[in-house]
């Protein structure tokens, strides 16, 4: 058995998820944000038939936003930088152990207080047990399928802003020691202008052991090589490429901006898919409806969320049952 963390579609007993926290940084996206936030919990919850939602804001006037706008979820309350959790919230082992790593702001790009070490305090919140390694890794930047295989992108992990003293077999050999990995399916480069260097998170996503969803380019889509490149790397590394229509070129403000519908997030009575007004938003969640047949795949939109630079996955880190 592997000593791996279990495959998002496995189980959960509960779901951190950042609440928006700080108006600076939000500014005039604050309430839309939040609103897009707690119904994105909302769907994770399920009317009690999906998941515990643990909503984590950084002070006292989030937390009673929270708790108001959303009644069915546990507020806890913790400083962090930003809603990012999937990156800075502990990764959790099969045998339980909450893993928690450097973090240095995506490579140095943005230092808030709080976003080092909150996975560790989060952990000791719910009794977890801690293991705190010495190397800079971010919970997006990796998707395992719970088998030891672990999927990431060069253009992130062998960043020489995050670990540059580390090579890529060096690497793998952490991922080995640190988390139960024994496979790693290297991608290249992640979606443009994705501020932390390509997070896999947003470009391929397992969705069962062995196969992979990968987005299908869209006319005029400004990310189609990166597409292209990942699906011919993971059909020869020997795994099933399943595809997922691509939104296409997302604008905001005149610039392309990572709109992705593989931003999901599999909970255990929903999967909850961001969508951003593109033409494709619908066939996006048909298409990830027939992959996960058993639950109820929901479309929401994410505008504000991304105005952020990330969607559902990026915030949210699940707890295994």
């Amino acid at each position: 058995m592997t000593r791996a963390p279990r495959p998002e579609w496995a189980p959960h007993k509960a779901v951190w998820i950042g609440f928006p926290s700080h108006p600076e940084l939000w500014q005039e996206d604050l309430d839309q944000a939040r609103d897009e936030v707690v119904a994105f919990a909302a769907a994770v919850h399920a009317d009690g038939k999906g998941e515990q939602v643990l909503l984590v804001a950084a002070n006292d006037e989030a937390a009673d936003a929270a708790r108001a706008m959303a009644p069915f979820a546990t507020v806890i309350v913790e400083l962090f930088g930003d809603i990012w959790l999937r990156d800075t919230g502990p990764i959790i082992g099969a045998d339980g152990t909450a893993n928690s790593f450097l973090f240095n702001g995506w490579g140095g790009k943005y230092d808030l207080p709080g976003d080092d070490d909150i996975g560790l305090r989060l952990a000791a919140e719910r009794g977890q047990t801690p293991a705190r390694h010495d190397w800079v890794l971010e919970g997006g930047a990796i998707d395992g399928d719970g088998t030891g295989l672990v999927v990431s992108t060069e253009q992130c992990l062998l960043n020489p802003n995050r670990n540059p003293a580390l090579d890529r077999t060096q690497i793998e050999q952490r991922l080995r020691d640190d988390l139960g990995y024994d496979r790693v399916l290297w991608l290249g480069d992640g979606l443009l202008n994705d501020h932390t260097d390509g997070h896999v998170d947003n470009l391929a996503r397992f969705v069962g052991e062995g196969r992979l969803a990968l987005p299908v380019a869209a006319e005029n889509d400004p990310n189609w090589q990166v597409y292209q490149q990942a699906a011919d790397r993971a059909r020869a590394f020997g795994v099933e490429v399943v595809p997922i229509p691509s939104p296409g070129r997302v604008l905001r403000d005149d610039e392309v901006v990572p709109a992705s519908y593989m931003n999901f997030y599999i909970g255990n009575a929903a999967v909850v898919v961001p969508l951003y007004g593109a033409a494709n938003d619908d066939a996006a969640v048909a298409a990830i409806q027939a992959i996960f047949p058993d639950r109820q795949v929901v479309g929401l939109r994410a505008d504000a969320i991304l105005t952020g630079g990330g969607s559902f996955h990026c915030i949210s880190q699940q707890i295994p049952a």
